[in-house]
């Protein structure tokens, strides 16, 4: 993916190499939206992926780090980061307005180490990156992308980062939607197994939706090049809940899928980028098996 020269966003907060002593109170249903990293490696809770903040108690960071102690890899990182943030603002306004949406409500991109507090609750890097609704932000720790680099191999593949922003963007488009706030309502009221249901069609909507963006922003810019798309549905493979099953566990229990599998999440950014057609994201009014 080209993006020499492109703009940086400006809706950024770099909260890199501050420490924290925030504690956060978190329960119930709804709120924070990963792609955890513990699953990447081959361990953590696949069930575990949705939180909603119920209290919670901040301090002040405590300790800055200058830039002058990132890596040059780090730096290069986080302008990437801020450039696909600036793709997904221009791609979403337009669609946004052309779909009589209204104004795109841009979101904060939030750059941290380690550990954050959002308005979703405190959590460390393990997590990945995750939206929180309560504060309309994103969070990324950038040791993510250096992860995914030594464990799926996207050395030099820009675009693999930019579709785990824009499926984070997604969760956004969900919100401003209606959708993200309708469907937790529907995942407090019910078992955990139909959770998990609405979980996973809010996972492939917000793939579809990364796809939607792709498709527009190669349309404005003529970004992606050879192999791009390619990369990214093997991302989508790799971060299948049937695919992280069977590598932690060697099986799968469909029951508690929680984000889909590998050939849903593969078709949901296909459908999106092939089309750009945000009509088509119907994740909620497929059956199981159309899913």
């Amino acid at each position: 993916m080209k993006l020499t020269g492109r703009r940086t966003s400006s809706n950024v907060e770099d909260r890199r190499g501050m420490s924290t002593g925030a504690k956060a109170g978190i329960g119930g249903l709804g709120g924070i939206i990963v792609i955890a990293l513990m699953t990447l490696m081959g361990g953590g809770n696949l069930g575990d992926v949705v939180q909603n903040v119920v209290q919670q108690q901040m301090q002040a960071p405590t300790e800055t780090v200058g830039e002058e102690n990132f890596t040059e890899e780090e730096q290069q990182l986080a302008e990437e980061c801020k450039q696909i943030l600036a793709s997904t603002e221009d791609v979403w306004q337009k669609v946004f307005r052309e779909n009589g949406w209204g104004e795109y409500q841009y979101p904060t991109l939030v750059l941290f180490s380690n550990q954050v507090n959002s308005a979703c609750g405190s959590a460390t890097a393990a997590v990945g990156p995750f939206y929180c609704s309560g504060d309309q932000k994103l969070y990324v720790d950038l040791s993510f992308f250096t992860e995914m680099k030594r464990q799926l191999g996207v050395e030099g593949n820009t675009f693999a980062y930019a579709y785990v922003i824009a499926h984070e963007i997604g969760h956004h488009v969900e919100y401003l939607t209606g959708t993200l706030n309708k469907a937790h309502q529907a995942m407090s009221q019910t078992d955990q197994v139909r959770a998990n249901k609405l979980s996973v069609r809010l996972e492939l909507l917000a793939d579809f939706y990364a796809g939607v963006w792709a498709h527009h922003e190669d349309a404005m810019n003529h970004s992606l090049e050879y192999g791009d798309m390619e990369r990214g549905l093997e991302l989508a493979k790799a971060i299948g809940d049937d695919w992280l099953q069977k590598k932690a566990r060697g099986r799968a229990t469909p029951e508690s899928f929680t984000h889909g599998t590998s050939e849903q999440r593969k078709r949901w950014l296909k459908l999106g980028f092939d089309t750009g057609d945000v009509s088509r994201g119907d994740t909620f009014s497929k059956s199981d098996a159309e899913l």
